[in-house]
């Protein structure tokens, strides 16, 4: 279940950083194809857009690095730990 819902997490975080994205090359390569007036300030919506990416990046390295248990990392025997 642990596993279930960790994969769950990192596939939204993913694809919300892909849809900003995609709204990123929107703008970058198409300005004036966003017609509401909200939008006029396409430097503004950039940096909206930056953000939401930033966040969502943060948070899925905050899930592998707290959250996702190294793969290759295998137990050590008791006494290579106590060695150190």
């Amino acid at each position: 279940m642990r596993e279930m819902l960790i994969g769950a997490a990192r596939t939204y975080y993913m694809g919300m950083i892909n849809k900003h994205m995609a709204n990123m090359e929107v703008l970058l390569n198409n300005p004036t194809g966003i017609g509401e007036d909200a939008h006029q300030d396409i430097q503004a919506v950039i940096e909206i857009e930056l953000g939401k990416i930033a966040d969502y990046h943060d948070k899925l390295e905050m899930l592998q690095k707290f959250f996702v248990k190294p793969q290759n990392q295998e137990e050590k025997p008791a006494e290579e730990k106590s060695k150190k």
